[in-house]
């Protein structure tokens, strides 16, 4: 709600008003509702009220409307400030609340045009709030790193000051209504994708000609019994206890989200590339498209695929094909270095194919890789002695039990398992007596040749060793975007049962990542870095608050602002062009006076 100057002409008298006014939704767009006529109010009056500029413009990086403003700059020059005597020691602060975050979410959601988007997308009907207004809500708290709809209804956003900004009381904000919210939004999906890749284009230039994908996996707490793709599979949450989906994500090189698809928790990696091409090319066209992919989703099958369809492909390729490799790893001729300690080469395929392999050499995860081998190849060699010594001197009559201890042994030691050759020796009674343990050097050469080195596959034309690695390393921004979503972003768990309420979770832990990758992108074009998570720190010391200042003549002037940003902060806003709510000039110098 805000207040309202009217002017009404009678007799030949010019009269002005206030009334209070709040933004309505009705079949026609929304209206202005005249709450309650407030009469002839002076200046000092209009003071009173809580001096918010026009917050929609605030939020979008415009310059405020006049009429909303209640400081009046330079508009009644007739008009004498009225001045009060203050209690100094009556002065309190009140209703304090959080802003900073809240107040960094709404300008992105604000810029991104995602207002105007739902607002249209949204039916409209009886309800008194919005379903814009919740989709926005629930997008922020998840940007703020709420859990569930049920912490942001009952504690989180009471807390904070959104039924300020929207419009929205806190009462009306339950979790019936985000619940009701989230199957609303969830039909808007494909609107918003394309609706994103439009205002990144023209906001940041953002280009789709390089696509990066990769799986993630999300698990439930609870049965999920409602949901068929609630199944228990490969979890990347170390949680293969609890029942889990997939999250297909495509990203720009940028890292910004271009769209998601929600599979079965037990689908294979592999299995899910054909169809989230399809579901791209689908959508926004073919459009020489490069597809930037880790090995754990490439097969023959996925790459022949892509061949049919024309698509161009920069893939990871197992260790295994390194093999092939041994004498352009070995030869000191045609490597390229891109830094210090790395070094790629162009090869091409052994069988003559089209295809062109880059073969890549690395100091530092050669030291890794050397140091986690030895580590392994001590504490396996350990194990064995160990096992050894035992069935010596006590020999067991079950054999294959000690070759499945044996095993788990190997198999806690991978890189290690390839170097030993381990059999069980036997005694006249079958009985199993020892170990026969094996040291391969042969093996033991290539694991020290092959570390620090790995293999990427394409079909792309390029000759440039170096400019197709670093086209390879962008798809750590699909890693990275799986980070921020399930640590910053509170992705996991879903408490969610029924399959659309999981789906269209899922869609606002996209929306929120969305906002934050553009957040990110927006401090990158101002020279600011790419630290939104130390931007939001620091915005969390703002907060809004009430200052209650009594005054000689009985009264109380109630001011609704927000505390002063420190210096380093100011200077951030400044480069961002984003400017926070403040009082009235005049009223603010009164504040800075007590």
């Amino acid at each position: 709600m805000f207040l309202k100057r009217r002017t009404r002409a009678k007799n030949g008298d010019r009269y002005e008003y206030w009334e209070l006014v709040r933004t309505v939704r009705t079949a026609r767009g929304p209206r202005h509702e005249t709450v309650a006529y407030l009469g002839k109010l002076d200046e000092g009056e209009a003071r009173r009220q809580y001096g918010w500029a026009d917050l929609d413009a605030l939020l979008e990086g415009c310059e405020p409307d006049t009429q909303l403003r209640l400081d009046l700059p330079g508009r009644s020059p007739s008009i004498e400030p009225e001045w009060r005597r203050i209690n100094v020691r009556g002065v309190q602060v009140e209703r304090v609340r959080e802003f900073g975050r809240v107040w960094a979410a709404l300008s992105v959601w604000r810029r991104l045009g995602l207002h105007r988007l739902l607002r249209e997308a949204l039916p409209t009907g009886q309800e008194r709030v919005g379903w814009d207004a919740v989709a926005c809500v629930l997008a922020v708290g998840r940007f703020c790193a709420q859990a569930s709809e049920l912490s942001v209804a009952e504690q989180w956003y009471e807390g904070t000051a959104l039924p300020d900004v929207l419009g929205v009381p806190a009462d009306q904000i339950n979790e019936s209504r985000l619940y009701r919210g989230l199957d609303q939004l969830l039909a808007c999906k494909d609107a918003i994708c394309r609706h994103l890749q439009e205002r990144w284009g023209s906001w940041f230039g953002a280009s789709y000609d390089f696509l990066l994908y990769d799986v993630t996996s999300t698990y439930f707490e609870g049965a999920a019994d409602e949901n068929p793709k609630a199944q228990r599979g490969y979890s990347r949450d170390n949680r293969s206890d609890c029942e889990q989906v997939c999250i297909g994500l495509v990203v720009t090189r940028e890292g910004l989200p271009v769209g998601y698809e929600v599979f079965a928790g037990n689908r294979n990696d592999v299995t899910t590339l054909e169809e989230i091409v399809e579901l791209m090319e689908g959508k926004y066209g073919k459009a020489n498209r490069v597809w930037v992919t880790d090995r754990g989703i490439v097969s023959e099958d996925n790459l022949q695929f892509l061949r049919d369809r024309g698509a161009r492909y920069l893939v990871g390729t197992p260790k295994s094909q390194l093999r092939r490799y041994e004498a352009e790893l070995l030869d000191a001729e045609g490597w390229h270095a891109i830094r210090e300690g790395l070094d790629v080469k162009l090869v091409t395929a052994p069988d003559g194919s089209s295809e062109r392999f880059v073969l890549c050499r690395s100091r530092e995860r050669a030291a890794k890789e050397r140091a986690m081998l030895e580590r392994q190849i001590v504490r396996l060699r350990k194990a064995l002695e160990k096992i050894d010594t035992g069935l010596q001197k006590r020999p067991s009559p079950d054999a294959e039990k000690v070759e499945r201890r044996i095993g788990r042994w190997l198999g806690r030691n991978p890189a290690a398992e390839r170097v030993f050759d381990v059999a069980v020796k036997k005694d006249p009674d079958g009985r199993a007596c020892g170990l026969r343990v094996s040291e391969r050097a042969e093996r033991l050469d290539w694991a020290s040749l092959a570390q620090g080195a790995y293999l990427l596959r394409t079909n792309h034309t390029s000759e440039d060793p170096v400019e197709l690695w670093k086209w390879y390393i962008h798809l750590t921004q699909a890693e990275s975007a799986f980070r921020t979503s399930k640590s910053d972003l509170v992705l996991r768990p879903v408490f969610h049962r029924k399959e659309h309420r999981v789906d269209a979770h899922i869609l606002v832990c996209f929306l929120a990542l969305a906002m934050w990758r553009t957040l990110e992108q927006w401090m990158a074009s101002k020279g600011l870095g790419t630290c939104a998570r130390q931007f939001l720190l620091e915005m969390d010391t703002l907060h809004s608050m009430d200052v209650v200042l009594p005054t000689d003549g009985g009264t109380q002037l109630h001011l609704r602002t927000v505390s002063k940003p420190e210096k380093p902060l100011t200077m951030l806003l400044e480069r961002l062009d984003l400017r926070v709510p403040q009082l009235p000039q005049r009223l603010a110098n009164v504040v800075q006076k007590i």
